[in-house]
């Protein structure tokens, strides 16, 4: 009956007791382990302590792993108090014992200020790499497939190694979502999904993005999904062109801040003749006529109004890229979004020569709706190597902005017609084949506020939003498992 060994992490006294009692009274446990920073003396009754470093560490991982004598092993790794559902264990232990999965999740009942709350998590799939991906904080892995995973690791990651070993086991076996409320945590991170969006390009965290971009590229190499850094070369001669750049701003309903984006693309300064594509998708809040106003002074502003009333923000990007006016490259500008300064098209354009790229993406300084700088600040991205960037790309939930393209490949590419994540799948395929050029400086002024589509997301839209990426992702995993079976 004994069947699993827990693995929690410690924080106080209090907590750790309140939680293994909970697990020891279950039948199917057989040993309660805390997880504790070495130096901290534990006395829990039926517990043993292991002294760790970090519960994200690969010695973390070995640790646990030595210690498992168990056909399953639970990782909770949340410091707070596990609070368990009704035969919580005797699922997790059912459904990972009927499928083999490597590791089985659930959903799970977040309470955040006193208030319960539903989380509902997704599925997993194989381009689910993001090393954000939420299994929630109870983890049950197989002990076969976690031996194995520990066995095969080499690296003595210092923050990738809860990562590292979640892709050695999905390389061995499924991993499981029980679509079923099984346990209750504590959430601490009360913030909103548009002030965590970016943590992952703080600068404090780069260690931590260099060892998640190694065990990526690792698990690349292992499941053939690996590109090497060999990439076709551009000419840039295809057909003629009326312009050598078109800036694109798909727009529906952005009155408050449209004016500011079209001074900012008709105040540039460039060597070679460009336009402005606006695509106005039914704007109803006087949109419209403010672009008509600037289009009746500037004949390089082009107002489109789709026919159509299915489209997305990718939709109105292809609304634009077709228009015979578009130039030879196309550029990214949101409609609530400014340049940096007046040099910022040329920069681009010039990218793409020195570059001999297919793509392009700059860096962007967060802004308040004012264009007041706020944390973090610049966002480079500059996890970006030539050598690498396209396989870490598979890993990262962005590539950043602005984006701009080569026309004719775009045209032939065609954006997905979503409002969200579009970016991200052309960044995805453009960089299976072509080098992405990138500009670290900052081109671009992105202002978070409220009606940021990002800016305050319910689980449920943000697990829409994750669910698309991944699948995203996993499209482009398998074309690139079949690209090196070629």
């Amino acid at each position: 009956m004994k069947q699993i060994n827990c693995f929690i992490a410690y924080s106080d006294a209090v907590q750790a007791k309140n939680t293994a009692q909970i697990l020891l009274k279950s039948k199917l446990v057989k040993s309660v382990f805390l997880l504790a920073t070495a130096g901290i003396n534990i006395l829990v009754e039926g517990c043993e302590c292991i002294d760790i470093d970090s519960i994200n560490s690969a010695s973390t991982i070995r640790k646990i792993a030595e210690k498992s004598d168990t056909p399953y092993s639970l990782v909770y790794i949340k410091d707070t108090t596990l609070e368990l559902g009704q035969y919580a264990l005797e699922r997790f232990f059912h459904i990972a014992d009927g499928t083999k999965a490597g590791l089985v999740y659930s959903d799970y009942y977040q309470i955040a200020n006193g208030v319960r709350s539903n989380l509902p998590l997704i599925d997993y799939q194989a381009g689910s790499l993001r090393d954000d991906f939420n299994f929630g904080s109870v983890l049950f892995y197989n002990t076969e497939y976690l031996k194995k995973a520990v066995a095969e690791t080499t690296e003595d990651y210092k923050h990738a190694g809860l990562y590292n070993l979640r892709l050695k086991v999905s390389q061995q076996a499924d991993l499981i979502h029980i679509n079923e409320y099984l346990y209750s945590e504590i959430e601490q991170d009360t913030r909103k999904s548009g002030e965590k969006l970016f943590d992952y390009v703080d600068p404090k965290n780069r260690a931590v993005q260099v060892e998640m971009e190694a065990a990526c590229t690792d698990h690349l190499k292992k499941t053939g999904g690996y590109l090497a850094p060999d990439f076709k070369t551009i000419a840039f001669n295809e057909n003629s062109f009326p312009v050598e750049a078109s800036v694109i701003i798909p727009i529906r309903d952005r009155v408050r801040t449209v004016e500011d984006a079209i001074q900012s693309v008709l105040s540039q300064k460039t060597t070679f003749d460009f336009n402005l594509i606006i695509v106005d998708n039914f704007s109803t809040d006087g949109t419209s006529e403010i672009i008509e106003k600037y289009a009746k002074l500037d004949s390089r502003l082009i107002h489109i109004k789709p026919s159509r009333t299915d489209l997305g923000i990718g939709g109105c990007w292809n609304e634009g890229v077709d228009c015979p006016s578009c130039g030879k490259f196309s550029v990214q500008l949101d409609s609530d979004d400014i340049y940096e300064n007046e040099n910022t098209l040329q920069t681009i354009v010039n990218a793409f020569y020195e570059q001999n790229c297919a793509m392009v993406i700059g860096s962007y300084t967060m802004t308040n709706f004012k264009m007041e700088t706020i944390a973090p600040g610049l966002i480079d991205h500059k996890e970006w190597t030539p050598e690498n960037g396209r396989n870490n790309a598979l890993r990262i939930n962005g590539l950043g902005a602005p984006r701009a393209f080569y026309t004719p490949i775009l045209r032939t590419i065609k954006v997905p017609n979503t409002s969200y994540g579009e970016d991200y799948a052309l960044g995805l395929y453009f960089s299976r084949e072509y080098q992405i050029g990138r500009i670290y400086e900052s081109l671009y002024l992105c202002r978070r506020w409220d009606d940021n589509s990002d800016a305050s997301l319910d689980v449920v839209k943000m697990n829409g939003y994750n669910l698309y990426k991944d699948k995203i992702r996993t499209i482009e995993l398998k074309a690139r498992q079949n690209l090196n079976k070629k």
